[in-house]
């Protein structure tokens, strides 16, 4: 007998409709499972036959079974198949009457005791099934949370095999989970780090507040122990927000990754991500046979952190420079094209030379000026140009350092951020974009213009200093997040020359 049911694929963060179909019948004893299936969905054959053992059913050994996944020229992997292709097998074998599953999806790993295990990507399926006009998804009863948090779908959370088979039969229903509210899990959040621990540096908070308005990449150089680690891992806190539309994107990216908490299956702090110096470029940009987000990817909306930025091998450095521009990266493969999110705020850190301390008037540099030159020269110019705020971290003095008063609290800043926020969102409501840093042209040519005394000093800097037209445009960006710092709806000549001085650090 032959059965159908509904699954699908996750491709990168996009979904694709599959059809298991399952036949069962003749006497010549076999069992295949066809349709270009990976290793893990192949030893779902073992999975499955040990599931039906746990769950008191009659396994069809003396029947040729044949499971197919169709389209069979989409590559399939994993095992959240193992579920549909269990059912397929019982409806085709049992012939339990008249079950309608025709607007339903499922999908599900089996354990050996027939009970499912977490499976990842369920985010992506939820969205999936809802848009291609599902009414039921059944998924394991640990990933519920995670898929309740889409509208206009039924979510059955399914604990075991025999669990699932009494709700299609009638024995015992499944009692579908309750509409997560997505503002339900917006909390006030507690950073482990804030600015007022922070020492001194008003300079550089300064100019992390102006990153965190714009979402500007920002690199800090200085000597080791003026605390650039300290203040990248305080950025998060002065971050606004996140808005619903940005939760939901990013939770995508941890739902493939498989990285959602089953207590909070939504992610609502911007994320902070810091790879080690020896991370290779497919764990940061992505990859792999079936391409998985990367360091980037799994920063989206939040902070790459990356320390000692020049010990980064180049190569892997250089794969930056597509989702720097364009805050996505797409992956190509033999088997098809990902793309992935990657909308990040950059921020490395480096010592100005070997030892450290070429800019620390208190130490003695013990390095040749051909090994600092080397040394800088480990990051390409083309990177470089694509971060807006250079900046120097100077060593703290003592009596900054004793002083037991506390700065201004991560929480003052990013009031002030969010409201600078506010306003380019309001500017850019007509685009697709939500920040300065990701105008286009044609939007910094609209939002951007510039007094005539502004266009002589930015006419002397582009000479002096040989900017280029990328550097040129980015410097425009920064000055606009800087007058809505100052609630200015025009760009004045003090906010060019303070977008300037933050380029002039690495000219």
């Amino acid at each position: 007998m032959l059965s159908k049911i509904n699954s699908a694929a996750v491709l990168g963060l996009d979904c694709e409709p599959i059809s298991v179909e399952v036949d069962i019948g003749g006497s010549w004893p076999a069992y295949q499972i066809v349709g270009l299936p990976d290793t893990a969905i192949q030893e779902a054959k073992e999975r499955i036959r040990t599931a039906w053992k746990n769950t008191d059913l009659k396994f069809p050994n003396n029947s040729r079974i044949v499971v197919n996944l169709a389209p069979a020229d989409v590559r399939k992997e994993g095992a959240a198949y193992d579920l549909p292709m269990a059912i397929g097998m019982y409806l085709a074998t049992e012939s339990p009457g008249n079950i309608d599953i025709s607007k339903a999806l499922f999908v599900g790993e089996l354990a050996l005791d027939g009970s499912l295990r977490h499976t990842t990507g369920i985010l992506p399926l939820a969205i999936f099934a809802a848009e291609r006009g599902y009414k039921e998804l059944f998924v394991p009863a640990v990933n519920a949370k995670e898929a309740a948090i889409i509208e206009n779908i039924t979510v059955y959370p399914v604990q075991s095999f025999r669990s699932l088979i009494n709700h299609l039969t009638g024995v015992e229903p499944i009692v579908p989970i309750e509409h997560q509210d997505i503002a339900a899990w917006f909390d006030e959040t507690l950073y482990e780090m804030d600015m007022a621990f922070v020492k001194g540096q008003e300079y550089v908070k300064r100019s992390l507040e102006i990153a965190a308005s714009g979402a500007h990449n920002i690199l800090l150089n200085g000597p080791p122990g003026s605390g650039k680690t300290l203040l990248a891992r305080s950025l998060p806190s002065i971050l606004p927000t996140m808005t619903t539309a940005e939760a939901i994107e990013t939770t995508k990216v941890y739902s493939v990754a498989g990285l959602l908490s089953d207590d909070k299956p939504l992610v609502t702090t911007r994320p902070f991500r810091a790879p080690h110096h020896s991370a290779s470029g497919v764990s940061l940009v992505g990859g792999g046979k079936f391409p998985r987000p990367g360091e980037i990817s799994l920063a989206h909306r939040g902070v790459l952190f990356l320390d000692e930025f020049p010990e980064f091998p180049r190569q892997v450095l250089e794969n930056l420079r597509q989702p720097l521009e364009d805050g996505i990266i797409t992956i190509s493969r033999a088997q098809g094209t990902i793309t992935f999110p990657a909308r990040f705020t950059l921020v490395a850190s480096q010592n100005p030379c070997p030892c450290g301390y070429a800019t620390d008037p208190g130490r003695k540099c013990i390095c040749s000026p051909m090994q600092v030159a080397n040394y800088q020269k480990k990051i390409s110019g083309p990177l470089l140009d694509r971060i807006d705020l250079h900046v120097e971290v100077p060593r703290v003095e003592f009596d900054k350092l004793s002083d037991n008063q506390l700065a201004e609290s991560s929480k003052d800043i990013r009031t002030r951020v969010e409201e600078a926020r506010e306003r380019q969102t309001w500017r850019l409501k007509n685009t697709p974009y939500s920040t300065n840093s990701e105008m286009k042209n044609k939007d910094v040519r609209e939002h951007c213009r510039l007094n005539d005394q502004s266009v002589d000093l930015l006419k002397q800097a582009v000479q002096h200093m040989h900017l280029s037209a990328r550097s040129y445009h980015r410097i425009l960006k920064l000055a606009r997040t800087i007058a809505d710092l100052h609630k200015q709806d025009n760009i004045q000549t003090e906010h060019v020359a303070e977008a300037l001085q933050y380029r002039a650090k690495v000219e």
